[in-house]
């Protein structure tokens, strides 16, 4: 085994939680109609959040070492729930949104699948359990 991550949540009060990743606390809670106070996100979400995260970061962090000048990039994660309990992601898609100038196609294309195929560990993890998908949306920049 190459690593392993800890993290420790300790409970506030109510059902709100604080925890701590790589040094950053986060606090986790519900709105009040849930029994909470509103203090901080739902855990659900969180896991877009690191989806997005992560693959975000492998697609530009190889576009600009391929020198592919992005002005705007965004990803979007829609995440389908199921409607029983225990309600979970049964379905994840991505968009992955950029703006440019000129922009290429295909090196954008090749970021993304090799984020996908070989970088991305949330990714990886994820589609062991649903099917992931994605698509690509370019916009041209005025110029």
């Amino acid at each position: 085994m190459a690593g392993k991550e800890t993290i420790v949540a300790d409970w506030l009060d109510g059902v709100a939680f604080e925890t701590a990743v790589d040094e950053h606390r986060i606090i986790l809670d519900t709105p009040q109609d849930f029994g909470g106070k509103n203090r901080g996100p739902r855990p659900k979400p969180l896991l877009l959040v690191a989806l997005a995260g992560c693959t975000g970061m492998d697609v530009i962090s190889m576009l600009q070492k391929m020198r592919v000048p992005v002005e705007k990039f965004r990803v979007v994660v829609e995440g389908d729930l199921t409607a029983e309990h225990p309600k979970q992601f049964y379905r994840i898609h991505l968009v992955y949104e950029f703006t440019g100038k000129n922009l290429p196609p295909e090196k954008l294309r090749q970021a993304i699948e090799l984020s996908q195929e070989k970088y991305c560990g949330v990714s990886a993890t994820i589609k062991k359990a649903m099917p992931l998908t994605w698509e690509m949306r370019i916009t041209s920049s005025e110029g």
